[in-house]
């Protein structure tokens, strides 16, 4: 019964996230608005259900899965990401460096706000 219940707390989180996108028009995706809503509703909760805990350790056990069908198109379109090889090499180099330092910055920032209080 908490397999249940926590899908049922996933899907509801989707579902609403999937109507705000569709009533709103925005371009975010509903399960991305999902997401948001299910992290709200956990912030003001503040705990995350057992039911809810037992269901993501379910789904991550089996996340690999999830890969294979991107794997699968790799080895179909591997003649256009053969022709646009080198610039998906960039990008890619690129948008890891620029998270990289993103993320050291962010966390340089919350250091330095945590001595402050701190002292």
């Amino acid at each position: 019964m908490p397999l249940i219940m926590g899908m049922s707390m996933l899907l509801a989180c989707q579902m609403l996230g999937e109507l705000v996108a569709r009533g709103l028009g925005v371009s975010i995706p509903g399960p991305v608005i999902g997401m948001v809503i299910l992290l709200a509703s956990l912030m003001v909760y503040g705990k995350v259900p057992s039911s809810l805990r037992s269901t993501g350790e379910g789904l991550l056990r089996y996340l690999t899965l999830l890969f294979v069908p991107a794997g699968v198109g790799l080895m179909v379109h591997g003649a256009l990401i053969g022709a646009d090889f080198w610039p998906i090499v960039i990008t890619l180099f690129a948008a890891t460096a620029v998270t990289l330092a993103v993320t050291g910055w962010v966390l340089a920032r919350l250091q330095g706000r945590r001595a402050r209080r701190s002292s």
